[in-house]
């Protein structure tokens, strides 16, 4: 694979967020993990019991949740709600969000990307999860979000000459020891001419 030239777009996703980083984010994301599957049907229930007895009871999730999903996620970067975006990079096939971070810089939404699809699902309880987004937490938190963004900003959205490079391709040995030789024998003529 190292021999292969690799377009940008995917060369980005090469370069993950660092693991310090990726630990406070992880911390943060966990605070606002959505609804579990159990806990939904037990408020559902609860509510439609309420609703069969004639009582008024408000029925809603948590307000502040992580959103999932590529098309939610899109949905929301499209309409500025996004608040920051994180893109695994290990989605197969690459295509499916090889855009996404274009459409972040084109929106001015913070994005990173980080290593494992299996441990943003975990997150949503999935197997997976391509891409997550947070559209507001508490005040409590605001702060660390902020940091987060503006270190996302700054190492994803705005490190432009990181992501443009391409993965320059790596020359196997031989072709490496025939360039040398070549080389080798380059310089011998040039000073065969310097001498007559």
């Amino acid at each position: 694979m190292q021999r292969l030239s690799v377009p940008p777009a995917v060369n980005q996703f090469s370069h993950a967020m660092s693991k310090d980083k990726a630990t406070a984010l992880f911390k943060l994301l966990a605070k606002y993990r959505p609804e579990a599957p159990a806990d939904k049907k037990a408020r559902l229930l609860a509510a439609a019991e309420a609703a069969k007895d004639g009582k008024e009871v408000d029925s809603k999730g948590p307000a502040c949740a992580i959103k999932f999903g590529l098309k939610h996620v899109t949905a929301l970067v499209e309409e500025k709600k996004a608040k920051l975006v994180i893109i695994a990079s290990d989605v197969d096939p690459i295509e499916l969000v090889v855009w996404l971070p274009a459409l972040c810089r084109k929106m001015d939404v913070p994005y990173c990307i980080v290593k494992n699809k299996s441990r943003l699902g975990a997150l949503v309880y999935q197997k997976n999860a391509t891409a997550l987004c947070l559209t507001s937490v508490n005040k409590a938190d605001e702060a660390e979000l902020r940091n987060l963004e503006e270190n996302c900003m700054e190492n994803f959205n705005n490190a432009r000459m990181t992501w443009l490079k391409s993965g320059a391709p790596v020359m196997g040995m031989k072709t490496q020891m025939r360039l040398k030789k070549r080389q080798i024998q380059i310089e011998k003529e040039l000073e065969k001419r310097n001498q007559a």
